[in-house]
């Protein structure tokens, strides 16, 4: 089983990493492979509904969305995590994840995804029920903890002295292991994921 941790903040090794840190190691123990990834800080393009990835069935601006699309694909579980600016998660991550999820939702779905925020000090919980209605609109469990997944502080070496926030980040981690070993020995037992039918019904006629 592997999960895919997902940092998307404009720096590679801020705050938002400590707690994926945090998480990555409570993994570890439990024996669940895992890896974090970097989207990167240089400008990504959004989404501009072409619809060329439903022909392609990738997204059409071959960057970093097509590359952790691969990397998807071969995982169980994800948390994708973002620093909070203006009580929202960082238009980066928004960017990275409108894009995934559009082009490529079959690598995520049923597949269980939380959301982690990192603050100086407010806007955690704004930002975390954003990244959490990627997981609720492609039929994913979502993963919770003990506490609202989130940290505090401004610089990495603060977010070392939040002993709740990373001991969120740690039971999230347990609670990711238990849930996609769950779901494994689900599968032993003949009990696979449902079949969802959709129908689409515009509220203007």
């Amino acid at each position: 089983m592997r999960v895919l941790l997902v940092n998307g903040s404009s720096r590679e090794k801020g705050c938002t990493y400590q707690a994926l840190c945090e998480v990555q190691r409570s993994l570890n123990e439990e024996n669940i492979d895992s890896e974090i990834v970097f989207i990167g800080n240089e400008p990504m393009t959004d989404c501009i509904a072409c619809g060329g990835c439903v022909e392609r069935g990738e997204c059409v601006f071959d960057d970093i969305v097509n590359e952790i699309a691969q990397k998807a694909e071969k995982c169980d579980g994800f948390v994708f995590g973002s620093p909070v600016y203006y009580a929202h998660p960082s238009g980066r991550l928004l960017t990275f994840m409108d894009r995934a999820f559009y082009s490529g939702s079959q690598h995520y779905r049923f597949k269980p995804a939380a959301a982690v925020t990192s603050a100086r000090r407010g806007g955690t919980t704004a930002s975390f029920d954003v990244i959490n209605k990627y997981f609720t609109i492609s039929s994913m469990p979502v993963v919770s903890s003990t506490y609202w997944n989130q940290v505090h502080g401004a610089k990495p070496e603060d977010v070392l002295e939040d002993k709740e926030g990373l001991m969120t980040m740690y039971n999230l981690g347990k609670n990711m292991a238990w849930l996609l070993k769950c779901i494994e020995a689900g599968k032993e037992k003949g009990i696979d994921r449902p079949e969802n039918n959709k129908v689409r019904t515009n509220f203007i006629r």
